[in-house]
């Protein structure tokens, strides 16, 4: 049976649009699309006390934005208000807040949204994480971490979306994890919040765009580990390839990755690779390229933050 005018019509058209879309990203693969203006925007970090968080409130600071800073630690917390400052940041907020606790980011959001205004920039960056074997890790310990982890950004998305959405305009960063698109032997608990944080951002922004809410942007970080003290210990068992990211270098690229308007940002680029190998080769050949990349070993000698939550 011959296909009728109209589905040969719908599949030019799909072809069309897909070697534009095709074009476009070889375009921007050798040119960096065009960077935004984050000046006056209201950004709120999670995990703002130190850090990552710290690190990207300064980096927006220098960039004009208003800044409203969420810690469960408030000294801390205000310290990184202090530096934001004078950082030249004209506007800074500090507020405590307990991420692991529904009620309380509630509570905060709304103080904020009477304090500051529509938030249009969300970073869920606060993470914690038990660095225990699976039958070793206390209950707890993995509640809490889907707790910070994951429905945290549940609750801060209820809280600030709908503003996004009524005034067309808004960025949602999720600060997830390589282990959030791959398991990692001693992160059990770690992996299936990251995991859950990844597949909750990927399916929010797939909403926004089956309902044309083009002025809503998303963008999902997934980053090798950080030296922020947080993974203390960890080692890469290929450091030319999967390097420990110092945090300047790491901040710089979600900063950038932001302002560009990425979905997904994978730091360092060698991750794209590995995903891309995940998905095409069979179980037994990758578990021999993850043994000779050293990824079963990697937290062998894990220490931890020392600071307390």
């Amino acid at each position: 049976m011959a296909p009728s005018q109209k589905s040969v019509e719908k599949m030019l058209v799909f072809l069309g649009r897909s070697l534009l879309s095709l074009l476009e990203s070889m375009l921007f693969a050798i040119i960096p699309r065009p960077r935004k203006n984050v000046a006056g925007e209201i950004v709120l970090i999670t995990g703002a006390g130190g850090g990552l968080g710290r690190l990207l409130a300064l980096k927006f600071a220098r960039l004009g934005a208003v800044l409203v800073l969420w810690d469960i630690n408030k000294e801390q917390n205000e310290e990184t208000c202090k530096l934001v400052q004078e950082a030249g940041a004209t506007r800074a907020y500090a507020y405590t807040c307990d991420c692991s606790c529904k009620e309380d980011i509630y509570r905060v959001a709304n103080q904020v949204k009477k304090d500051v205004g529509d938030v249009s920039i969300l970073i869920n960056n606060a993470g914690v994480v038990t660095g225990k074997k699976f039958l070793d890790c206390p209950d707890d310990q993995m509640e809490k971490s889907f707790d910070v982890n994951f429905k945290a950004h549940l609750w801060t998305y209820k809280a600030f979306l709908p503003a996004m959405i009524a005034n067309d305009h808004g960025h949602l960063v999720c600060i997830a994890s390589s282990a959030g698109f791959l398991g990692v032997n001693g992160l059990a608990d770690y992996c299936a919040s990251k995991f859950a944080a990844f597949g909750f951002a990927e399916s929010v922004f797939l909403e926004t765009f089956v309902q044309k809410q083009k002025g809503i942007k998303t963008t999902i970080v997934c980053p090798y580990f950080i030296n922020t003290g947080m993974f203390s210990g960890c080692t890469t068992g290929s450091p030319f390839l999967l390097p420990i990211l110092e945090p300047e270098y790491a901040v710089m690229k979600i900063v950038d990755g932001i302002l560009q308007e990425k979905v997904y940002l994978y730091i360092p680029k060698f991750l794209y690779f590995i995903a891309f190998l995940k998905s095409i080769l069979p179980l037994k050949t990758a578990l021999i390229v993850a043994e000779y990349l050293g990824a079963f070993n990697v937290m062998d000698g894990f220490i931890g933050s020392k600071k307390k939550d």
